[in-house]
């Protein structure tokens, strides 16, 4: 478990949809974010990031590890 204080990186994954983008972190099930814009997007994840992690604290929840690792793969197609 993670003490508070503790600084952990955790993986966000950005998605472009249709007319908006969308971002989740695999490691926080229900923790995403959706904007008009990438840059918007990935402010608000941060702040979606930091708010479940103190609704697990005041729960009295434990807080996950990170454990995702996310890497790009080019292929030629």
């Amino acid at each position: 478990m993670l003490e508070v204080g503790d600084l952990k990186t955790y993986e966000k994954i950005p998605e472009k949809g249709n007319t908006s983008y969308g971002a989740y972190v695999p490691d926080l099930p229900g923790c995403i974010a959706v904007a008009e814009t990438l840059a918007e997007v990935q402010q608000l994840i941060v702040e979606s990031i930091e708010f479940h992690l103190e609704g697990l604290i005041e729960s009295g929840l434990p807080i996950p590890q990170p454990t995702s690792i996310a890497q790009e793969v080019k292929v030629l197609i």
